[in-house]
Protein backbone atom coordinates (compact mmCIF):
# COMPACT_ATOMS: atom_id res chain seq x y z
CA UNK A 1 0.00 0.00 0.00
CA UNK A 2 1.44 3.56 -1.26
CA UNK A 3 1.02 6.75 0.42
CA UNK A 4 -1.43 7.24 -2.43
CA UNK A 5 -3.49 4.62 -1.67
CA UNK A 6 -3.97 5.48 2.30
CA UNK A 7 -7.65 6.19 3.85
CA UNK A 8 -7.19 10.16 4.05
CA UNK A 9 -7.45 11.13 7.39
CA UNK A 10 -10.53 12.70 9.07
CA UNK A 11 -11.32 16.15 9.05
CA UNK A 12 -13.83 18.66 9.94
CA UNK A 13 -17.18 16.89 11.82
CA UNK A 14 -16.04 13.91 11.37
CA UNK A 15 -12.85 14.07 13.51
CA UNK A 16 -14.45 15.91 16.18
CA UNK A 17 -17.09 12.92 16.19
CA UNK A 18 -13.98 10.40 16.42
CA UNK A 19 -12.16 12.51 18.86
CA UNK A 20 -14.53 12.88 21.07
CA UNK A 21 -16.97 9.49 20.42
CA UNK A 22 -17.11 8.40 23.97
CA UNK A 23 -17.29 11.19 25.68
CA UNK A 24 -20.83 11.92 22.77
CA UNK A 25 -21.59 8.37 23.91
CA UNK A 26 -21.85 9.49 27.46
CA UNK A 27 -23.30 12.36 26.85
CA UNK A 28 -26.32 10.48 25.41
CA UNK A 29 -26.21 7.85 27.65
CA UNK A 30 -26.91 10.62 30.26
CA UNK A 31 -29.80 12.54 28.41
CA UNK A 32 -31.92 9.07 28.76
CA UNK A 33 -30.53 6.95 25.66
CA UNK A 34 -29.30 4.56 27.75
CA UNK A 35 -28.08 1.59 25.75
CA UNK A 36 -29.61 2.82 22.99
CA UNK A 37 -26.50 5.72 22.98
CA UNK A 38 -24.11 3.51 20.10
CA UNK A 39 -27.20 3.33 17.67
CA UNK A 40 -28.10 7.36 18.27
CA UNK A 41 -24.21 8.23 17.73
CA UNK A 42 -24.65 6.35 14.44
CA UNK A 43 -27.41 8.42 13.54
CA UNK A 44 -26.01 11.57 14.89
CA UNK A 45 -22.69 10.90 12.32
CA UNK A 46 -25.05 10.07 9.54
CA UNK A 47 -26.98 13.66 9.99
CA UNK A 48 -23.87 15.54 10.12
CA UNK A 49 -21.46 14.22 8.39
CA UNK A 50 -24.01 13.86 5.28
CA UNK A 51 -24.66 17.55 4.18
CA UNK A 52 -22.31 20.08 3.40
CA UNK A 53 -21.40 22.68 5.78
CA UNK A 54 -19.06 25.81 5.85
CA UNK A 55 -16.35 25.97 8.75
CA UNK A 56 -17.56 26.06 12.57
CA UNK A 57 -16.15 28.27 14.71
CA UNK A 58 -17.21 25.93 17.54
CA UNK A 59 -17.02 22.23 16.09
CA UNK A 60 -17.21 20.50 19.66
CA UNK A 61 -19.97 22.51 20.94
CA UNK A 62 -22.26 22.21 17.19
CA UNK A 63 -21.75 18.25 17.62
CA UNK A 64 -23.20 18.45 21.22
CA UNK A 65 -26.19 20.89 20.32
CA UNK A 66 -26.74 18.60 17.19
CA UNK A 67 -26.90 15.42 19.98
CA UNK A 68 -29.13 17.13 22.44
CA UNK A 69 -31.74 17.76 19.31
CA UNK A 70 -31.33 14.16 18.64
CA UNK A 71 -32.31 13.52 21.50
CA UNK A 72 -35.28 16.08 21.92
CA UNK A 73 -36.36 14.87 18.91
CA UNK A 74 -36.73 10.99 20.41
CA UNK A 75 -38.15 12.19 23.31
CA UNK A 76 -40.79 14.09 20.85
CA UNK A 77 -40.83 11.02 18.99
CA UNK A 78 -41.55 8.80 22.02
CA UNK A 79 -43.64 11.16 23.42
CA UNK A 80 -46.23 11.44 20.14
CA UNK A 81 -46.35 7.83 19.84
CA UNK A 82 -47.08 7.80 23.55
CA UNK A 83 -50.07 9.90 23.35
CA UNK A 84 -50.98 8.47 19.64
CA UNK A 85 -51.19 5.08 21.31
CA UNK A 86 -53.48 6.47 24.33
CA UNK A 87 -55.93 7.79 22.11
CA UNK A 88 -56.48 4.57 20.18
CA UNK A 89 -56.79 2.69 23.34
CA UNK A 90 -59.37 4.82 24.99
CA UNK A 91 -61.77 4.40 21.50
CA UNK A 92 -60.76 0.89 21.74
CA UNK A 93 -64.04 -0.68 22.57
CA UNK A 94 -63.53 -2.63 25.65
CA UNK A 95 -66.90 -3.48 27.37
CA UNK A 96 -70.65 -3.13 25.45
CA UNK A 97 -73.20 -1.06 26.08
CA UNK A 98 -74.44 -0.45 30.51
CA UNK A 99 -77.38 -2.54 30.73
CA UNK A 100 -79.21 0.91 31.13
CA UNK A 101 -77.97 2.22 27.78
CA UNK A 102 -79.23 -1.31 26.23
CA UNK A 103 -82.75 -0.69 27.92
CA UNK A 104 -83.16 3.06 27.02
CA UNK A 105 -82.01 1.89 22.97
CA UNK A 106 -84.48 -0.77 23.17
CA UNK A 107 -87.25 1.58 24.67
CA UNK A 108 -86.54 4.24 21.91
CA UNK A 109 -86.68 1.55 19.16
CA UNK A 110 -90.07 0.39 20.88
CA UNK A 111 -91.11 4.06 20.26
CA UNK A 112 -89.34 4.56 17.05
CA UNK A 113 -91.30 1.67 15.71
CA UNK A 114 -94.92 2.45 17.20
CA UNK A 115 -94.53 5.81 14.88
CA UNK A 116 -93.83 4.37 11.98
CA UNK A 117 -96.94 1.94 12.60
CA UNK A 118 -98.83 4.79 13.73
CA UNK A 119 -98.53 5.95 9.96
CA UNK A 120 -100.22 2.92 8.46
CA UNK A 121 -99.85 0.26 7.08
CA UNK A 122 -98.68 0.83 3.23
CA UNK A 123 -96.78 4.29 4.71
CA UNK A 124 -94.80 1.85 6.51
CA UNK A 125 -94.34 0.10 4.12
CA UNK A 126 -92.85 2.28 1.67
CA UNK A 127 -90.90 3.37 4.17
CA UNK A 128 -89.24 0.42 5.25
CA UNK A 129 -88.62 -0.51 1.17
CA UNK A 130 -87.11 2.75 0.96
CA UNK A 131 -84.74 3.00 3.27
CA UNK A 132 -84.32 -0.31 4.85
CA UNK A 133 -84.10 -2.24 1.06
CA UNK A 134 -82.78 1.03 -0.48
CA UNK A 135 -85.32 0.55 -3.67
CA UNK A 136 -86.31 3.53 -5.88
CA UNK A 137 -89.10 5.32 -5.51
CA UNK A 138 -90.57 4.74 -8.82
CA UNK A 139 -89.99 1.14 -8.15
CA UNK A 140 -91.92 0.84 -4.80
CA UNK A 141 -94.93 3.09 -6.92
CA UNK A 142 -94.87 0.24 -9.01
CA UNK A 143 -94.96 -2.31 -6.64
CA UNK A 144 -97.76 -0.92 -4.37
CA UNK A 145 -99.36 0.18 -7.50
CA UNK A 146 -99.56 4.06 -6.55
CA UNK A 147 -97.91 7.07 -8.06
CA UNK A 148 -94.86 8.10 -7.25
CA UNK A 149 -96.45 11.65 -5.46
CA UNK A 150 -98.25 9.17 -3.31
CA UNK A 151 -94.72 7.53 -2.49
CA UNK A 152 -93.49 10.33 -1.62
CA UNK A 153 -96.37 11.94 0.64
CA UNK A 154 -96.45 8.59 2.56
CA UNK A 155 -92.47 8.89 3.08
CA UNK A 156 -93.31 12.49 4.31
CA UNK A 157 -95.61 11.59 6.77
CA UNK A 158 -92.98 8.79 8.31
CA UNK A 159 -90.33 11.78 8.49
CA UNK A 160 -92.89 13.49 10.21
CA UNK A 161 -93.80 11.09 12.72
CA UNK A 162 -90.18 10.77 13.32
CA UNK A 163 -89.41 14.17 13.50
CA UNK A 164 -91.36 14.30 16.78
CA UNK A 165 -90.36 11.28 18.18
CA UNK A 166 -86.74 12.62 17.62
CA UNK A 167 -87.59 15.85 19.45
CA UNK A 168 -89.06 13.80 22.47
CA UNK A 169 -85.90 12.25 22.51
CA UNK A 170 -83.82 15.14 22.58
CA UNK A 171 -85.72 16.75 24.63
CA UNK A 172 -84.25 17.30 28.81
Amino acid sequence: MTANDAPPAAQGIEAVLLANRERIIRFLEVRGAGAAAEDLFQDLWMRLTDRAVGPIAEPLSYVMRAANNLMLDRYRSARQRELRDKAWSEHAVTEGPSAEATLISREQLAEVEAAIAATGERPARIFRRFRFDGVAQREIAAEQGVSLSTVEADLRKVYAALAIVRRQFDAP
